[in-house]
This record gives C-alpha cells, sequence and structure tokens, in this order.
C-alpha cells in the first residue's frame, strides 16, 4: 500500500464510520414472546446456529429483553449450584432495558457500544422502538472491510513487506 492510498483511506475512515446503522448489513434477530420457557429459548438459539442470545418481543414487535449464554453461564458460574429449572419463562434470567441503538445511529456508535459494553449483539431498533434486526462485530468489520476492497485485497502478506512486481513474486 503506498503512502498516498494510507492517507487516502485514514481520510475515508470518519465518513464511513460517521455513516448510519442503516447502512450496515444485518442479522434477523431470534425472537421468543414473552412466557417462553428457557428450554425453548435455548432450542431457538441452537436451531439459528449463529446467535448467542434470543430476543424477547411483545406482540407489537417492540424489544421486552434479551436473554444470552453470558445469562445462563453467569448464573451457572457465579456460583448458583441449583440447576437451573428450563420450564421457567424467559422473564426469569433476561435482561429487561438491554442496551441497543437506533438505525439513525452511527457505525461509530456501534463500534463504542460493543468496545464498551463487551456487547456482541446489539439490538437496533427503529423510531418506535420495533425491532428491526441485530448486529454483530462481525456485520461491521464486513461493513468496513467492504469499504476499502482494494487497499485490502492488494495488502502484502506481511504489512513491511515490498514486492517488487505485480504478482506479488
Amino acid at each position: 500500500m503506498s503512502e498516498l492510498s494510507e492517507a487516502a483511506v485514514a481520510a475515508r475512515v470518519p465518513s464511513i464510520v460517521d455513516e448510519r446503522l442503516q447502512v450496515v448489513g444485518r442479522r434477523e434477530p431470534v425472537t421468543v414472546p414473552p412466557g417462553t420457557s428457557l428450554a425453548d429459548c435455548l432450542a431457538a438459539i441452537r436451531r439459528t446456529g449463529t446467535g448467542d442470545s434470543v430476543f424477547v418481543v411483545d406482540s407489537g414487535g417492540r424489544l421486552a429483553g434479551v436473554l444470552t449464554e453470558r445469562d445462563i453461564f453467569g448464573r451457572l458460574a457465579g456460583g448458583d449450584v441449583a440447576p437451573i429449572d428450563l420450564t421457567q419463562p424467559v422473564e426469569t434470567l433476561m435482561t429487561t432495558k438491554p442496551h441497543h441503538l437506533h438505525l439513525d445511529e452511527t457505525v461509530r456508535d456501534a463500534i463504542e457500544l460493543m468496545q464498551t459494553g463487551r456487547y456482541r449483539n446489539v439490538p437496533l431498533l427503529d423510531d418506535d422502538d420495533i425491532l428491526q434486526g441485530v448486529v454483530r462485530p462481525q456485520d461491521i468489520l464486513k461493513y468496513l472491510a467492504e469499504a476499502f476492497p482494494e487497499e485490502l485485497l492488494n495488502l502484502p502478506p506481511r504489512p513491511h513487506q515490498t514486492m517488487y512486481r505485480p504478482e506479488g513474486g
């Protein structure tokens, strides 16, 4: 990568991270209604194979809470040796009022929330607080990588390496 292209990339980064979250590809959230058993929540998480959380939404689509693997393992690792009753409703372990972002917030906001709060699945809400999707760190990385396709694809295998021929040989 030449100095010119490094400067060009550096100049573009602020505008890219200040884009609204609407431009980032997002995943369909795994959702369940209130009252769903913990066993059914775990089955829903396993069935999708892509997430580690389930979002509890009311009949209008509004976010009521989230149940994450961290909620379950935190209870187990927290010294609570009593078995978890998987017939209990999700409300017994879910996080109410989870941190979330709105679609008009920025990619920068998502990065900051993920870094400071160690969140892996951030629910995205519209102006009416209806759940619209979930954004994960992988989604942000993919968005950023797609913003610089030539710069990333043309990187040498080792950053300090200089190629003397276009084919790298």
